[in-house]
């Protein structure tokens, strides 16, 4: 099966590629190093040609809310467009647990857009929900330099986005079926202590200092707004795991 991954040089892209690979189907990397551009259209339809579904696992490359938004709604919009001319059949968009309970979160807000980008598409749809990496954790404490490091007070359920990449590439191989039951990791943690544990396994003596993100935002995912409300498919690798495994 002829499968386009929008994202697939992306950290989920990757092991989304990787799993089609292994499965026996043919991915299709959308993304400007191949050629592609959503944002212009460009490239779009001859990398669409002969694809039976879509991936969605892009990424905007700010996080404020307008740039984001905009980003997410011309971006989705040209690839539906494309998917439509090429005859594409099932488009399925990875998505983020709890952006409805927490959307004072500019990024969230974004997300939202780009689902109802998707909802109002010409092509039948999937969005996933899935919760935060294991890896955030790591992309948390990336985002300062220094002696001191900053990890916000929220509950997750964290993934291993490896294990994100393998459902995503099940479930597009199905049937269109709306708004998929959210996929979440093994077991609830706080991020703030799985920065804290990610320090020590890397050896660095940094002061982790724990902030609150404000507003209801903040509120809502301090108190539990990005875990899944019901049930759903769950991963199996720890944070834990997952720690052994990278930094062994």
């Amino acid at each position: 099966m002829r499968i386009a991954v929008a994202g697939g040089t992306g950290l989920v892209g990757r092991y989304v590629v990787e799993a089609l690979t292994a499965a026996g189907d043919e991915p299709v990397v959308l993304s400007p190093s191949r050629g592609v551009d959503l944002l212009t259209g460009m490239g779009l339809d001859e990398a669409l040609a002969g694809t039976q579904a879509v991936v969605d696992v892009t990424n905007s490359p700010k996080s404020a809310a307008k740039p984001a938004t905009q980003f997410f709604q011309k971006a989705g919009r040209n690839l539906l467009a494309a998917e439509e001319r090429a005859g594409v059949s099932h488009h399925l968009t990875l998505s983020i647990v709890g952006i409805d309970r927490a959307a004072g979160f500019g990024y969230y807000r974004a997300k939202l857009a780009q689902e109802e980008v998707v909802r109002n598409g010409p092509v039948p749809w999937t969005i996933l929900r899935a919760t935060q990496f294991h890896e955030f954790a790591e992309q948390t404490l990336a985002q300062i330099s220094g002696p001191i490091a900053v990890a916000p007070r929220m509950h997750s359920r964290p993934i291993a986005a490896r294990e994100v990449g393998r459902s995503l590439a099940e479930l597009v191989k199905e049937k269109p079926r709306g708004h998929a039951p959210e996929l979440a990791g093994p077991r609830e943690e706080q991020i703030v202590e799985m920065a804290r544990t990610l320090l020590k396994a890397k050896h660095q003596h940094r002061l982790l200092v724990p902030v609150r993100l404000p507003g209801s935002a903040g509120a809502a995912m301090s108190g539990g707004a990005l875990l899944p409300t019901g049930p759903g498919p769950r991963g199996v690798q720890t944070f834990e795991q997952w720690l052994a495994e990278h930094y062994a």
